[in-house]
């Protein structure tokens, strides 16, 4: 199997051990899940079936972010408690994923899960030098921190930008250098707040995923990833509070996969230019929805249109009219059937960094010979 890696910028081979562990960046819950959401989601869901697939084990961790800036603001406009709003986001999310299809993760830990984790690992990057009090927050000194840059690639100039644009502050005047991170920052009166070495307060938003990430996988993860706009700062920071407290390399691959948008821009809740999942599930058929989301390379930039759900109805009915797969071979015999229905063929395209769009094409021409492609399209996680 061959996949881009972010940080070395290259399709490179993927070769982890019998157990692979995948960590996957997973929602804020204060709106519902987006098709910029799904499509991550998803990519992670072809991967972990591909994986199992070669017969590993595939250990997917996706966390919840329940405690940020975002869905505390949120909170506060309802008039709710954050952890109901939560709650409430979640449940609709996960039975939005459960209609596409998704395989359950192995793990879905929450932020608020992690405090005392949170907690030692701050107090690390203190002792150590990497953090600093300053304005009753802790942050992190890149400067400390000799591959900072390592997962991102980006200059001084453009790492600006994008902090500025995330909730970075770059102006902060409690800084020592403007793209240092905050590690823990005071709550305000009406946000929740933990006790703490360095005064009562909530964790920033890197330090929740490290902490998850090393809980619930080790020091080091075979892959990590999520969309393509969480390479910076997210998991340039990520990468160097993590590998500042342990010593070890924190990721072995990065996968981030492309945005998804609508009207020319990228689709975002605070733009407000979304498609929902639950929507789209009241008119269509989860397996047509999967296959549209499907047809797009998983690192490519998209813009969602209108004719890509009739286009993926009319795919997955020329698969349906092809005939029944003919039975599996009995057990101990090998007369390539069991590489049948286009099983080869998907296999071959996703081993070729995640390559859906060839593996439906592969696809289509099988259907199109009068040739079932059930076992392949159940490998893609499409029911025909």
């Amino acid at each position: 199997m061959h996949l881009y890696d972010t940080a070395r910028q290259a399709v490179v081979p993927f070769e982890p051990g019998p157990v692979v562990t995948v960590y996957t960046c997973g929602i804020t819950p204060y709106d519902a899940a987006h098709l910029g959401h799904a499509a991550v989601y998803l990519t992670f869901d072809v991967l972990s079936r591909r994986l199992a697939d070669r017969g590993h084990e595939a250990r997917c961790v996706r966390n919840v972010t329940d405690v940020d800036d975002d869905i505390l603001r949120r909170a506060r406009e309802l008039g709710v408690h954050y952890l109901d709003l939560a709650a409430e986001e979640m449940a609709r999310f996960d039975a939005d994923m459960s209609a596409l299809g998704l395989l359950p993760v192995t793990s879905e830990p929450r932020a608020t899960s992690a405090i005392p984790d949170i907690l030692s690992l701050i107090g690390i990057s203190l002792e150590t030098g990497h953090a600093y009090l300053s304005g009753g927050a802790v942050y992190f000194d890149v400067t400390t921190f000799p591959g900072w840059g390592k997962v991102s690639h980006l200059g001084e100039a453009e790492m600006l930008r994008l902090a500025a644009e995330n909730g970075g502050n770059p102006d902060d005047p409690a800084k020592r250098h403007p793209l240092d991170f905050v590690l823990w920052q005071p709550s305000l009166a009406d946000e929740p707040a933990w006790e703490s070495r360095w005064g009562p307060g909530r964790p920033g938003w890197h330090i929740e995923c490290s902490a998850l990430a090393m809980r619930e996988l080790g020091s080091t993860v075979d892959l990590h990833g999520g969309g393509r706009d969480l390479v910076f700062p997210h998991h340039e920071c990520e990468t160097a509070q993590s590998e500042s407290a342990t010593g070890h390399q924190f990721v072995r691959h990065w996968l981030h996969v492309g945005l998804v948008g609508l009207g020319g821009r990228k689709m975002s809740k605070s733009l407000g230019n979304l498609v929902f999942v639950g929507d789209l599930l009241k008119e269509w058929e989860p397996a047509a929805i999967r296959l549209a989301l499907l047809a797009h390379h998983y690192r490519t930039d998209w813009d969602w249109s209108d004719a890509d759900l009739p286009a993926a109805a009319e795919r997955l009915e020329r698969w349906r009219r092809a005939p029944e797969p003919p039975a599996a071979p009995e057990r101990g015999r090998d007369d390539g059937a069991g590489d049948g229905g286009g099983l080869a063929e998907v296999r071959e395209r996703l081993d070729d960094d995640l390559d859906a769009p060839g593996a439906l094409r592969a696809l289509d021409g099988r259907a199109t010979g009068g040739e079932s492609v059930a076992r392949g399209a159940a490998l893609l996680g499409v029911r025909i």
